[in-house]
């Protein structure tokens, strides 16, 4: 199989998103990962113009999707997987442990009764060690859990999509204080990505532009993560990280779109169900101890 597949970026500033079509330049196989569903919190108003980009892309390149891929439950904008996948087809992909978000969100938001905690509303479930193919290449996938339990790493030839769990060298990780997240276990995922050959491709899921840096960069390498990242770099102990990241969540605010996300995102892009009177509505806990 190939090593090499070909990534085009889509960046969504709105929410400091990195979308990406991953495709096999042999087959015109190819893969979606992280799409974003444009979201307007003050109106309530969703619209397509991101995803909108992705379909215009796949289609002036002749692609064919075979996967829709999720890399976590993103707590910061809301997915379009549904809306991708009645364009262009492909099958939604997130980790199996999405059930244990589901399980704890739907608790924390009482879901509607009807609501399966079994990651149903998925395609198709992976776990590490767990093999994909569109193309000639394969998709390998890793459970990098920490920033949440659902977090997986996908491998694809050259290039790992590493969603939340890495920054660029110059800005960190990601944060470890969602439900479920945990600094330790982040340390240990970010481990299996370092053991990945040097020259591996990595690719953000976010950038926020370090202070400093004037432009948005969602590409490194293996190699330079090791040496340069300013959280997790070489020689930096597991117990060091544990406490530098704790010590930095407990300052952050929560993410704007964290409720909304959510809600959405655990249900593979779908939105809530109607109510009664027609109209869908998204929660947000008050006063949530």
């Amino acid at each position: 199989m190939s090593s090499q597949p070909f990534v085009k970026a889509f960046f969504d500033e709105a929410t400091f998103t990195v979308s990406y079509v991953v495709s096999d330049e042999t087959t015109k196989s190819c893969v979606i990962i992280d799409s974003v569903l444009d979201y307007d919190h003050a109106s309530g108003h969703t619209s397509t113009k991101s995803a909108d980009d992705v379909i215009h892309y796949v289609q002036s390149e002749a692609l064919s999707v075979e996967w829709i891929l999720e890399t976590h439950v993103h707590a910061d904008h809301l997915s379009a997987a549904p809306y991708l996948k009645k364009a262009l087809g492909g099958k939604i992909v997130i980790g199996d442990n999405i059930t244990t978000v589901q399980n704890t969100f739907g608790k924390l938001l009482n879901v509607e009764p009807q609501f399966a905690c079994d990651g149903s509303q998925f395609d198709h479930l992976v776990h590490e060690g767990d093999e994909l193919t569109f193309g000639q290449q394969r998709v390998e996938v890793l459970h990098t859990p920490g920033h949440t339990p659902a977090c997986v790493t996908y491998v694809i030839g050259d290039a790992a999509f590493v969603g939340d769990t890495l920054f660029m060298p110059d800005y960190g990780t990601a944060r470890c204080d969602f439900p479920g997240g945990d600094a330790a276990t982040l340390y240990r995922s970010i481990q299996k990505i370092f053991a990945l050959p040097e020259p591996t491709r990595l690719f953000m899921c976010h950038d926020y532009k370090a202070p400093g840096r004037e432009e948005y960069i969602w590409e490194t390498t293996v190699a330079e993560q090791k040496a340069n990242n300013v959280h997790i770099h070489q020689g930096i102990t597991e117990e060091a990280f544990c406490k530098m990241r704790t010590s930095k969540d407990a300052t952050l605010a929560m993410p704007r779109l964290i409720w909304p996300s959510v809600q959405v995102n655990m249900r593979a892009g779908d939105l809530p169900p109607a109510e009664e009177n027609g109209t869908r509505y998204l929660k947000t806990p008050i006063n949530l101890v």
